[in-house]
């Protein structure tokens, strides 16, 4: 096969099908361990944490953000969707794209893959640190000194708290995925009902002059606003990383991957106008901890911001854990397909892919001590955004070569909402700033080396004659 062929050919729907019934993870997860895993991996790394980013830069239109955000999502989740019930193995876009797009594009696709989660968990970590602080503070009376909490640059040294997260999450994954997923469920609901406290509160001290002027800079603040909360919808397709453990992959899959966004786009819009309508976005740029410094001003007393900073504490560390999972099975369906080294899809006698999980956790670890939380969180939106429009040319390209295939979900008003899904990943990528592409362009280039050079020689696809897409 001469050397274009072979960055062309395709894994076809029924190898990789085939490939993920002879997994050795464990089927455990029904559809409530499902949309609690992308609900988990979703909700909180936008009103934790990106809400202070995104308000001053949009005004109170924020809100509008959001909702911009949420149908570009919805749009890429309707075509993840649709392949997930197609495609129903581990792996993610990237599968997904091995099927359509051919080996290249979903290397790229998994490398960009590799970016969004990773760097999503270290930024959320980072994130976590700031109202690890305020609850210490509100409790004990202390916090943790700025030169230990904080990475350089940010008036820090090694973010300890940042760090501590991640291990702690690695920990809890390399029990196994029953226990993961108990934990994920437990922590999902306890977030649910701090958001729902917080919301409670602060409509109470709604004021309607924080809404004005409602957009400040125009619907180019409400666009870089979107492009920034972006980040906070990464998420809602963890559910297609666990298409090796879940019972019944093609029928709960999409299910999950709908839901969860449907839950979090609505609690993300609501509690962005309660906290924007009580504070202004002024207080809420002031602290990483927003939301519990904004209960702080509008309760005039201490302990609301402390159950709201408890309740994130847990809340944000099961973003940490879901999304840590998603990358070490993204890992597994690579490995398994030679583009990564093969023990990276090795499992343990717990069905854990044990060396994955710590070379996982060690890296994102090491990257949330050092790495600033606004460069995190964007080279995280631009890494999920190509992510993104590649899943959405790949169900176009699917219902045109594979008509044939079994499809437990398909996508509405086709081929409108796949199109709109890639044109507003497009619109989205070029409202983030130079640096960001500059970092993804650095990731890229070595992205391409790895695989040139390790893995197109190695890929299981050199073993078989798999002629490339059309």
């Amino acid at each position: 096969m001469s050397f274009a062929r072979t960055l062309l050919r395709v894994k076809p729907a029924e190898q990789l099908a085939d490939d993920g019934s002879h997994s050795q993870l464990r089927r455990t997860l029904g559809l409530v361990p499902l949309v609690a895993l992308s609900v988990g991996a979703t909700l909180g790394t936008g009103i934790f944490v990106v809400l202070a980013e995104a308000a001053p830069a949009a005004g109170p239109a924020v809100v509008v953000s959001f909702v911009l955000a949420g149908v570009a999502a919805l749009c890429s989740a309707l075509s993840y969707a649709e392949l997930a019930g197609s495609v129903p193995v581990s792996g993610s876009a990237y599968s997904y794209t091995y099927a359509t797009l051919g080996e290249l594009v979903a290397w790229i696709c998994g490398w960009c893959l590799l970016l969004e989660y990773g760097v999503s968990v270290a930024a959320v970590a980072v994130g976590w640190g700031g109202y690890l602080n305020e609850f210490l503070q509100g409790t004990i009376g202390v916090t943790i000194p700025e030169i230990f909490a904080a990475p350089p640059g940010d008036g820090g040294v090694f973010n300890f708290p940042a760090a501590l997260v991640v291990l702690l999450a690695m920990g809890v994954l390399l029990l196994g995925v029953r226990e993961s997923a108990r934990a994920t469920t437990i922590t999902t609901l306890l977030k649910i009902a701090v958001l729902v406290f917080f919301f409670a509160v602060a409509i109470t001290a709604f004021r309607s002059e924080n809404m004005t002027p409602f957009a400040p800079a125009g619907f180019a603040g409400i666009s870089v606003g979107a492009s920034a909360v972006f980040f906070s919808f990464i998420g809602f397709d963890a559910a297609s990383t666990a298409g090796e453990e879940a019972r019944n992959p093609a029928r709960d899959l999409p299910r999950a991957i709908i839901l969860s966004l449907a839950i979090v786009t609505a609690i993300y819009v609501l509690v962005a106008f309660a906290a924007v309508g009580a504070v202004g976005v002024g207080a809420l740029g002031e602290s990483d901890a927003s939301l519990a410094a904004a209960l702080r001003i509008v309760t005039g007393q201490g302990w609301p911001s402390v159950v709201l900073a408890f309740g994130a504490v847990v809340a944000i560390a099961s973003v940490v854990l879901t999304v840590l999972y998603g990358q070490t099975r993204i890992l597994v369906a690579m490995s398994r397909d030679g583009l990564m080294p093969g023990t990276l899809s090795k499992v343990n006698r717990r069905a854990v892919p044990a060396r994955n999980t710590v070379v996982v956790g060690t890296v994102v670890a090491l990257l949330a001590a050092v790495v600033p939380l606004n460069q995190l969180a964007e080279a995280t939106s631009i890494g999920t955004l190509v992510a993104f429009g590649l899943v959405n040319i790949g169900v176009l390209v699917l219902r045109r070569t594979r008509p044939d295939l079994p499809r437990s979900f398909r996508t509405p008003l086709m081929p409108v909402v796949p199109l709109l899904g890639l044109a507003l990943c497009v619109y989205l990528i070029f409202g983030l700033d130079a640096v960001t592409w500059v970092t993804f362009a650095i990731w890229s280039a070595i992205g391409l080396a790895v695989y040139f050079g390790y893995g197109r020689r190695r890929s299981r696809l050199n073993e078989s004659d798999t002629e490339p897409a059309k």
